[in-house]
């Protein structure tokens, strides 16, 4: 990981730096000093590649690592807190204006002086670092370095496995090893493989056992091989060793198989898969260099009966391998099955005294394992030894620690390892790209179970420099949330994250850590110094040292207050606030000013969901290095002026929770900005709000087209990709029509485009769809006003995926455009969509969606859905259409339907649709049938009685439920999200 620190520190000043050395002839020296110091970084990179991976077995190189790491951070402190500054006694605090000005200050001589020296001291310590590390031979390479290999191999011996051991306490693999078994002995005479992936502890290797064990795969196949690739591997001996337990060689075979090349060996291993019935096992498998090196001694694409069973923890090598066809991933188990594995090697044939109390407290740690075998095996396992019911009680109180760990701190002691969790996780991570470790490692900030939003992780990973943009591809730099994405989805693939949602574009668009992973990354990165996670309501700390990143875990009853005045945390790089929901705490203003002025060298500030009003200082505008700035869901009334010092900013998310908060023109120098929400509900004060240089930016949210110039929406933002645009007024729309027609241009860079009323509208007010046809390459269209009609030039736009439509008061024959548009998946019909009491889903309309939301439709009263509409249905919400008489029959043939949410409704419709109701026949196929919110059958909108009352009623896959709630109203008609989910939700007025 220090590595990668060493190579964003110097990414990081390399800006700045190169300023200084501009004006070397000014500066005495200085810039000189500060190019001596980066190369000094740049030369012991080389060695933290190799010290990086021996670290966790070795004292000496631990204390190495550390030192590197804290002075390339103290280079960084130098250099910015100089240029904050300057910037301060400027005034301006527009850093690359004022470093031009460094002449000026440093005839001072005291100050050119102070910042020479530190750097010199610096330099130095880095150079003498080197020096040691070269003389002292500690940082070797790992081809001639003994222990490194030593520690290879005990960590190869530990991860070592063999076909012929039968493993005890098998539980929930049946249906598993069924499916995979036959897939292997399936009648065909194409070379087949087989892959199961997953993280580790998973279980991958004692499904591919099972199934390797199986008698029906012992009869079917004439010849077996079981190899255990790993992370150390070698291509010859990997065919040589399939080839000699493939064909059992006499001694005299043997001697002439070792003077063979590898070519030859890859041919003779061919030669019998072709010629006889053969099962090569390869457990382990780390990467697609390892596949590559072997796989010319596979007949792959040939007639032959052989077959390939390969495990991975990377979904990239087992696909690769395999194709997606013959791609397994092995489940959590389940409750039943946890209980069972558990009880079979912590309770079977012990003492039956104190029985009770232990299943209860056995039942309580077994929620820490989440359902993955490993954890489980290793907690029963270490209970196993332990009789009293107080030992079990000692294991509860840390069963985390415990799990990762499998030992006591005596037991590791006395035998030098570890057997829990921690050290086959991780394997995973020792193996990440130093890239990846520092992207992994930012993941420990995230709460226990709390769902990832994946924009906003590759947001933050790009300011704080973890994504550079120098990757080339075809002569063009590869765009930083590209980069970003394809690092969190190699994550994802590596079995580190875990994918929630996708987005309508098929895109990761949610994640989640499983709970075991994100004990190790909190592990790792206490052990580096990563982070400190400060959890308010329970008052614990993962690490009180020195750190560059805070994250604080509010609760309303704690002061919730940190100074950056002090040593410790006056170097915080990144300052991330979490809150509980409904946290609604008034805030001091002495804590307001303490955020927002004692960190001055932050880079990442997120102050989100701050729902007590409050004012934001003045003394913001002095936070010049910020990239990111959020203050999504806060209450702050007002954006001070001295925001338009801010211009290295790359994030800026104003979408609060205050309505009508005061903007002023404050992002014209902003450059660098990429990503700018302003507020639902905002008004502009001085002049309008200008964008014109602001040509990297990739998305702008609710600008009204009233408080800024037209041309910059269209014209002057070549890299705009999403765009929503508000507009209390008639007229605007017409502007920006008649400025569209006038340029003649089309917008072909636009991917996600939001026309919608702001929310105080003075008239009815109709949008323009001509607007839309300058986009053409729109994946996600969302139509906020009323509209004659929609286009029938729609159903030419041939990547658009999701449609959301409100108050567009449309006729009900236009559903036809919509069931027709060839990629559509997912479909939000809101508030006076249509006019009409009837909607029609005609035969084989809408052949791709996927998710679909009907809410507020007023008029509605039937809906019919004919035979071979809607065949590829997951998710339906039916929110708030209170006229609908009945689910329509057609629903019946939707087998693909997973889930029925029907919400605010009244109670006759709400009866039917219950197990033993008229149109219960329609859903008994949908495993989720989810119904809140039941209303009263009378014309008024009064709520039953039972408020918050809730039941839960057994569906006909026996996880359905029924929940009936009766104190939420209806969510605002404007102010619906855009996530892919068939629920309707309301946002609050940030969105």
């Amino acid at each position: 990981m220090a590595e990668g620190v060493v190579a964003i520190v110097t990414a990081g000043i390399k800006p700045l730096g190169e300023i200084i050395i501009q004006q070397a002839k000014f500066l005495c020296g200085v810039g000189y000093q500060i190019e001596l110091a980066q190369n000094e970084l740049r030369l012991i990179r080389g060695f933290l590649k190799d010290a990086d991976t021996r670290q966790q077995d070795e004292e000496q190189i631990r204390n190495f690592v550390m030192l590197i790491r804290d002075a390339a951070y103290d280079l960084e402190d130098v250099i910015e807190s100089f240029a904050l500054k300057v910037a301060t006694r400027r005034g301006g605090g527009i850093v690359k204006i004022v470093l031009k000005r460094f002449a000026c200050i440093f005839n001072e001589g005291v100050h050119r002086y102070k910042i020479g020296s530190e750097i010199e001291d610096i330099k130095n310590k880095l150079s003498h670092l080197r020096s040691s590390l070269q003389s002292s031979n500690v940082v070797r390479q790992t081809s001639g370095s003994e222990s490194v290999a030593s520690a290879f191999k005990r960590q190869r011996d530990r991860r070592l496995t063999y076909g012929h051991e039968v493993e005890s306490h098998i539980v929930g693999l049946e249906e598993n090893t069924d499916k995979l078994v036959k897939e292997l002995v399936r009648e065909g005479k194409r070379h087949l493989v087989v892959s199961i992936w997953g993280m580790g502890g998973s279980g991958k290797t004692t499904l591919a056992k099972q199934v390797f064990l199986q008698n029906e795969v012992k009869r079917h196949f004439d010849c077996f091989a079981w190899l255990c690739i790993s992370q150390q591997w070698e291509g010859k001996d990997v065919l040589k060793e399939i080839l000699i337990k493939l064909t059992s060689p006499t001694t005299e075979k043997r001697k002439e198989i070792s003077e063979m090349e590898k070519d030859e060996i890859a041919e003779e291993v061919c030669c019998i898969q072709r010629e006889k019935r053969c099962l090569v096992v390869l457990d382990d498998i780390w990467t697609l260099e390892a596949w590559n090196s072997i796989k010319a001694g596979f007949p792959i694409n040939e007639e032959t009966e052989s077959r390939i069973l390969l495990t991975s923890r990377k979904k990239e090598v087992a696909s690769l391998a395999s194709g997606a066809d013959h791609l397994h991933q092995p489940r959590p188990l389940d409750e039943k099955q946890r209980w069972e594995l558990f009880e079979k090697i912590a309770l079977s044939g012990r003492d039956e005294t104190d029985f009770e109390e232990k299943s209860k407290l056995g039942t309580e740690m077994l929620a820490h394992c989440s359902g993955l075998p490993l954890a489980i095996r290793v907690l029963a396992g270490l209970l196993s030894r332990r009789d009293k019911v107080e030992e079990w009680k000692a294991v509860l109180r840390n069963v985390d620690k415990y799990i990762m760990r499998g030992t006591t701190v005596l037991e590791r002691e006395i035998s030098g390892q570890e057997y829990g969790v921690s050290c086959v996780l991780a394997l995973s991570y020792d193996e990440l790209p130093s890239q990846l470790k520092l992207c992994f490692l930012y993941l420990a900030q995230f709460p226990e179970d709390h769902e990832i939003p994946v924009k906003r992780l590759t947001q933050l990973w790009i300011a704080e420099g973890f994504i550079t943009s120098t990757i080339e591809i075809h002569g063009s730099l590869e765009i930083m949330e590209d980069v970003a994405y394809d690092c969190l989805t190699e994550l994802v693939e590596r079995s580190m994250v875990q994918v929630v949602n996708y987005g309508s574009t098929g895109k990761v668009k949610t994640c989640r850590f499983h709970d075991l992973m994100r004990d190790l990354c909190l592990q790792k990165a206490k052990e580096e110094d990563f982070l400190d996670v400060v959890d308010f309501s329970t008052g614990r700390r993962l690490t009180g040292n020195k750190v560059r990143r805070l994250v604080l875990y509010l609760d309303y009853k704690s002061e919730c207050e940190f100074s950056g005045k002090d040593g410790r945390n006056g170097h915080i790089r990144s300052l991330l606030y979490f809150t509980f929901p409904d946290f609604g705490r008034k805030w001091s203003k002495r804590i307001i000013r303490s955020v927002f002025n004692d960190f001055r060298l932050l880079r990442v500030l997120k102050f989100e969901n701050m729902d007590g009003e409050f004012e934001l200082p003045k003394t913001i505008g002095n936070l010049v290095h910020l990239r990111f700035l959020s203050l999504r869901g806060s209450a702050f009334s007002a954006l001070p002026s001295s925001v338009y010092k801010l211009i290295l900013l790359q994030t800026l998310d104003l979408r609060g929770y205050f309505s009508g908060s005061k903007i002023t023109n404050v992002f014209l120098n902003m450059e660098q900005l990429r990503h700018l929400y302003l507020p639902f509900a905002h008004t502009v004060s001085g002049r309008k709000l200008s964008f014109a240089k602001l040509c990297n930016l990739q998305t702008l949210v609710n600008v009204g087209i009233e408080n800024c110039n037209l041309n910059d929406l269209f014209v002057r933002l070549p890299n705009l990709k999403k765009l929503r645009i508000l507009t209390s007024r008639s007229g605007q729309w017409e502007k920006l029509k008649e400025m569209l027609v006038s340029e003649s241009t089309t917008y072909e860079h636009l991917r996600s485009l939001s026309l919608a009323t702001g929310p105080y509208p003075t008239e009815d007010i109709d949008i323009p769809i001509d607007i839309v046809l300058r986009c053409p390459h729109l994946y996600k269209l969302r139509l906020g006003g009323k509209m004659s009609e929609l286009l029938e030039q729609l159903r030419g736009y041939p990547d658009l995926t999701k449609i959301t439509l409100e108050r567009t008061e449309l006729k009900g024959d236009q559903i036809e455009i919509l069931e027709k548009l060839p990629k559509l998946r997912v479909l939000d019909l809101g508030y006076k969509t249509f006019e009409s009491e009837t909607m029609v889903f005609s035969q084989g309309g809408f052949p791709h969606l996927e998710f679909l939301t009907l809410s507020d439709l007023e008029d509605l009263k039937e809906w019919r859905v004919e035979k071979e509409a809607m065949p590829r249905l997951h998710r339906l919400c039916i929110s708030w259409c209170t006229k609908l008489r009945a689910i329509p029959d057609g629903l019946q043939d939707v087998t693909t339907l997973k889930e029925l949410t029907i919400n605010g409704m009244p109670r006759r419709l709400c009866g039917r649709v219950e197990e033993g109701g008229d149109d219960f026949y329609k859903i008994k196929h949908v495993p989720s049938l989810i119904i809140t919110n039941i209303r009263s059958d009378r014309d008024e909108p009064e709520m039953e009685e039972a408020a918050g009352a809730s039941q839960v009623v057994a569906g006909p896959a026996g996880d359905s439920h029924q929940e009936s709630t009766a104190d939420a109203p209806p969510p605002p008609a404007d102010e619906k999200t855009e996530e892919i989910q068939a629920s309707s939700t309301s946002n609050l007025p940030c969105q």
